[in-house]
């Protein structure tokens, strides 16, 4: 994009209106582009990470009942060895493993809530409007100017 816009620069003086209006929609054509070639790139990433904590939460969870299911037989049977009455103890196993569940949740949505939701892309087709509007308060700051 930028080679076409020094072209088009040493060019100007001579160029036809046509010519100038052949530049500025190849120029946003490229522009346009760039910016879903962008999009792809963080939507890809975001589906990455989305299957990796899906693929390793649905793991954990197969393989967590099962070993939970023999612990709090345990548990409930040492509980029992202690003196404590049987139903006290399978009511005391069944609140742990309540408190396990709460916690495995907010693990998991921890994992989820570092999904990017495409803020890059959002920023740099913002700052392309207003490049295109000439908003020069706008494009002071942000990534455009970076680019």
């Amino acid at each position: 994009m930028a080679d076409t816009a020094v072209r088009g620069q040493a060019d100007t003086s001579h160029a036809s209106v046509g010519d100038l209006v052949a530049l500025a929609v190849s120029d946003l054509t490229q522009l346009v582009k760039c910016e879903v070639d962008l999009a792809k790139l963080e939507l890809k990433s975001d589906a990455r990470r989305l299957g990796i904590g899906a693929v390793l939460l649905g793991m954990a969870a197969f393989v967590g009942c099962l070993v939970l299911m023999l612990l709090c037989f345990a548990f409930a049977y040492g509980l029992m060895a202690l003196g404590i009455w049987g139903w006290a103890a399978f009511l005391i196993v069944a609140g742990a493993c309540i408190l396990l569940a709460v916690l495995a949740v907010a693990i998991g949505f921890t994992r989820f809530r570092k999904l990017s939701g495409l803020r890059q892309t959002r920023g740099t087709v913002s700052d392309d409007l207003a490049l295109i509007r000439r908003d020069d308060s706008a494009t002071a700051t942000g990534p455009a100017k970076t680019r």
